[in-house]
């Protein structure tokens, strides 16, 4: 069956047809519900691999996140989805298992023309690997700010949402002030990195001096890794009276642990997250966040890759650096 038959079926043009299957605007009603009558009785299916060939675009693009069973991706996802559809873009999910090797995969996808453009959040790849993302289709960095390259970057504000959680709590009255982040080594700039760079600037413009037995490195950024540092933490002895965690998943964990070793928060411990997961909004007590606005960091991913699919090669401008907003999310964890 082909556009031709729908068009004979319907009594309109070939391309009638197609502005419905389009989803044109400029198509009467009646016209429409005509042409997606005879589509219906007819049976017709629209051959996406042989508009593809002739378009060179499949209308989906690629997002690449570490894990998709973390609540900060799913949210994340979601956000990166309705932006999308505001394109008339479908978005493909690929799980990279915060590996370099599986950013390099999701890199190749997008090569083959699985996608026409990818947004990718990097873990893996780091400052050194800029060359491999000098490639011939749109790529949008999101996440953290390592990347000095060739592609556009939507970042997360790591530093500054990290000194204003920890200003936070020193505002609430914490003096000792522990930090739950992951393990950060040399000139490595990642999330952990930067978020602790936050920390220590906070409590330098506090004159509160800096403890590295305050700080508790974890593996993961996981609830068990933030659990088991907590623990830690009280069983050490620490003298502590506030904990900045580096993401809200950890975060649910620290509150865990120290519940598990009966250090109240925020009496006795004031605990802030960072990234404002829904599910924060529900824990006992409720956790206070930094809202690095995920909509607009989605927003604005989308439609950088939106902008680079209609350059088609000419005129193609510099690539771009945004670095989202940021709000400080008070709720009962901080008293």
């Amino acid at each position: 069956m082909t556009i031709q038959d729908v068009a004979k079926a319907a009594g309109v043009s070939p391309m009638t047809v197609s502005h419905v299957i389009n989803d044109h605007p400029h198509v009467k009603n009646e016209t429409r519900e005509r042409v997606l009558r005879a589509i219906a009785e007819l049976d017709y299916r629209v051959n996406v691999a042989a508009r593809n060939l002739r378009t060179g675009r499949t209308g989906t693009i690629g997002l690449a996140v570490a894990e998709v069973d973390r609540p900060y991706y799913g949210q994340l996802a979601a956000a990166i989805i309705a932006a999308a559809a505001r394109h008339g873009l479908k978005v493909a999910i690929e799980q990279t298992g915060a590996s370099r090797e599986g950013e390099l995969d999701a890199l190749a996808l997008s090569r083959n023309r699985l996608y026409d453009g990818l947004i990718l959040s990097t873990v893996g790849l780091g400052p050194a690997d800029t060359e491999l993302l000098k490639v011939d289709y749109p790529v949008v960095i999101l996440g953290e700010r390592i990347f000095d390259g060739p592609v556009d970057h939507v970042a997360m504000p790591n530093v500054d949402g990290a000194r204003a959680a920890t200003a936070h709590l020193i505002e609430r009255g914490c003096r000792r002030v522990a930090l739950i982040d992951g393990g950060f080594q040399g000139d490595e700039v990642d999330v952990s990195s930067l978020r602790y760079t936050g920390y220590r600037e906070a409590l330098d413009a506090a004159g509160i001096a800096f403890d590295p037995g305050l700080v508790a490195p974890i593996d993961a950024l996981t609830m068990e890794a933030g659990a088991a540092a907590a623990r830690r933490l009280a069983d050490s002895g620490a003298d502590f009276d506030g904990a900045f965690c580096v993401t809200d998943t950890v975060a649910i964990g620290v509150l865990r642990g120290l519940a598990d070793r009966g250090v109240a928060v925020p009496a006795r411990v004031k605990v802030i997250g960072f990234d404002n997961i829904a599910e924060g909004a529900y824990t006992v007590p409720s956790l206070s966040t930094i809202d690095p606005d995920h909509t607009l960091m989605a927003d604005t991913a989308v439609d950088l890759l939106a902008q680079r699919l209609t350059e088609k090669g000419k005129n193609k401008r510099e690539a771009r650096e945004f670095i989202s907003r940021f709000s400080v999310v008070a709720r009962e964890s901080t008293g």
